[in-house]
């Protein structure tokens, strides 16, 4: 066994074993607040089999952030939503047997100061952190206030990231690499980005922890395609339009069930 393995946390062992078991990782994402009961959807993503839920803490300003997310983000700040109260939510509910990773901006981070942020996340029982304006030069106060606190943060690599900076990131991101499919916001595509291949296989140069794909995943046949480069994939805009349109719990299941089958159908990495 590997030191990184050894020093790796909760997410990192989570999504570890469930790779190596020959699994493509899912990671879809809610924003926190966006409905009442939002919670709800987090059980039926968990019914669907995912392996590690994304929760989006909204900020007035997600500037890499597409329409959709924007909207979504939007919709709940205009309901009251609030990142103590988004954490409150998640504090009480169940154990999901999955691991939950929030997503947010620095500046939301900045509010309350790193140390604190992260202590109120893993109260209510978050463990993982995406913050997707904070560059890898930049990280070390918070990467510093999350490791005493049990957070791990993942860090972005995208197609113009040069090979250099991208080992830096991999070799700092914690939980897993969260790979950019491509150069813009999140979004629904209709095909997934010929970037995607590229940047995968580039930061498995210089890594082994598990590289998640996102940015741009729709539909199972993305999917399943993203898995033929990636450990797994993350889906959120595909998500939230759903949720917009008026989509239940039962109906988010029902999506992500069909990209679990699509994943399940696909051979892992170099297969």
């Amino acid at each position: 066994m590997t030191s990184s393995v050894l020093a790796a946390g909760a997410v990192e062992r989570h999504l570890r074993a469930r790779r190596d078991s020959g699994r493509g990782l899912l990671m879809p994402y809610v924003t926190g607040g966006i409905t009442p009961g939002w919670t709800d959807h987090l059980r039926a993503f968990a019914a669907a089999g995912a392996d590690a839920i994304e929760v989006g803490l909204p900020f007035s300003d997600p500037t890499l952030d597409g329409v959709t997310i924007q909207q979504a983000s939007d919709l709940a700040l205009e309901r009251g939503a609030s990142t103590r109260r988004i954490l409150a939510d998640l504090a009480a509910l169940p154990d999901l047997g999955v691991p939950l990773v929030a997503s947010t901006y620095y500046n939301l981070v900045l509010h309350d100061g790193p140390g604190a942020f992260c202590a109120a996340l893993r109260r209510a029982g978050v463990s993982g952190l995406i913050v997707p304006d904070l560059p890898v030069h930049e990280a070390d106060e918070l990467t510093g206030a999350a490791e005493p606190a049990g957070i791990e943060v993942a860090l972005l690599a995208s197609p113009a990231t040069p090979q250099p900076r991208l080992a830096e990131i991999a070799g700092r991101s914690r939980g897993f690499v969260y790979a950019v499919s491509l150069m813009g916001t999140t979004g629904e595509r209709a095909a997934l980005a010929t970037s995607a291949a590229e940047l995968t296989a580039r930061i498995r140069r210089v890594s082994d922890r598990p590289v998640l794909l996102g940015f741009g995943i729709s539909t199972p046949d993305q999917a399943r395609e993203a898995r033929r480069h990636a450990d797994g994939v993350v889906v959120g805009a595909a998500v939230m339009r759903r949720v917009l349109d008026g989509a239940g719990p039962d109906d988010l299941q029902g999506f992500l069930a069909a990209l679990r089958r699509a994943l399940d159908e696909s051979p892992r990495p170099g297969v």
